[in-house]
């Protein structure tokens, strides 16, 4: 039997953070990580056309929390990234959130003040007091035209399931712009680390009180290890249960297959991300990473995601159905003493990055608190 102080499964940011900051207060930590990497989705490396590209995807940093942009700051240098995003609709190019360009060029307006383009969306949309579903979200929003050209097949090709199939969450928080602004976030703090996420990970786990076992499946190896103050597990929370309350209807998750090409030439697309929000092709996005921190090589990598059934889980799928599977996952996890579930998979929740740290901070200080009142009662 092996003793640790805490102990963390998954070195993604909840596992990373959660790590340094008993590390930090003297406790010894054991982090077990079935991939062969830390950094979890956040991993990139430098590929063989000597371009910094992330294995899972383009992730984007971004947040208003003051708390969180100081606590990454610590272990990286950031450089200003302002991330946009456009789309092919039909046979044109427009920015994505949609602003007042994307309805000029899809429907020939002439939209040039904010005043106008809310009456335009005002004209259009279907008004919905509380929508039920992410259909209802969108046509709410914008409309029947955008929610037709923009988001209906998109998100059916990104779920797997129309807007009406899933919570008005998914799509409730898309973000529409009255003005000219076609930067995909709003944020105070919009950034990307210097040299990649890789590092700063590497810098968040390098204090000596922490241990990483790679290439080790948590559920191989737990009977060896006991006595733990703590143990945080950030992963899919119906597999730390075997999955007792999924044997006939399983928690759902979304997968994505990136596909990787190599192309002799300097750029293939004008902008780092463009969406495909049509039927036309199967995947939903092309990221060339080439364009992410000015970087230089003679050919170029471009990704190519098709979201899939199978495979490593990404996104929980929100809709009823899965929320009443969860619950009883949650429900049992409850009942777990010493034992947390943090992350996306293991609260069956989606999180943006930033918010990703800020609940792995809080957690933190919120354990620390109880902890210290409780020893200060004992003692």
């Amino acid at each position: 039997m092996k003793q640790v102080d805490i102990l963390i499964i998954g070195a993604g940011i909840s596992g990373s953070v959660l790590a340094e900051r008993y590390a930090s207060i003297g406790k010894k930590v054991l982090i077990i990580e079935k991939r062969n990497h830390i950094a979890g989705n956040c991993y990139d490396y430098i590929d063989e056309n000597n371009i910094l590209v992330s294995k899972y995807g383009a992730h984007l940093f971004h947040t208003n929390e003051e708390s969180v942009w100081n606590y990454v700051n610590q272990f990286s240098d950031w450089y200003p990234w302002e991330h946009k995003v456009i789309a092919r609709v039909d046979d044109k190019t427009v920015p994505i959130p949609v602003n007042i360009t994307t309805v000029n060029r899809l429907f020939g307006t002439d939209i040039n003040s904010e005043q106008q383009m809310i009456s335009w969306l005002e004209e259009n949309r279907t008004p919905i007091e509380k929508p039920a579903n992410g259909e209802e979200a969108v046509l709410n929003r914008v409309g029947s035209v955008l929610y037709e050209k923009m988001f209906k097949h998109y998100t059916k090709k990104q779920w797997d399931k129309y807007p009406a199939e899933l919570d008005a969450s998914v799509l409730d928080r898309i973000p529409v712009r009255y003005n000219y602004d076609d930067r995909y976030f709003s944020d105070t703090y919009q950034a990307l680390p210097q040299g990649g996420y890789t590092q700063l990970f590497e810098n968040i786990v390098k204090h000596p009180n922490i241990e990483i076992l790679l290439d080790t499946d948590y559920f191989d190896v737990k009977e060896q290890y006991t006595g733990y103050e703590k143990l945080f597990y950030t992963g899919p929370v119906d597999r730390f249960f075997d999955f007792k309350h999924s044997l006939t209807e399983k928690l759902e998750y979304r997968s994505i297959n990136f596909v990787s090409e190599t192309i002799n030439t300097e750029f293939f697309q004008e902008n780092s991300v463009v969406n495909y929000p049509g039927t036309e092709v199967e995947f939903t996005r092309i990221i060339e990473y080439k364009h992410f921190g000015n970087q230089k090589s003679e050919k170029t990598t471009v990704v190519r995601e098709y979201t899939v059934d199978e495979g490593e889980p990404y996104y929980p799928v929100p809709n009823p159905r899965n929320a009443e599977i969860y619950k009883k996952y949650k429900d049992e996890a409850e009942k777990l003493l010493d034992v947390h579930f943090v992350g996306r998979l293991a609260n069956y929740k989606y999180f943006n990055m930033d918010q990703a740290f800020k609940n792995a901070l809080d957690l933190f200080d919120t354990l620390e608190k109880k902890d210290k009142i409780t020893y200060k009662t004992a003692g």
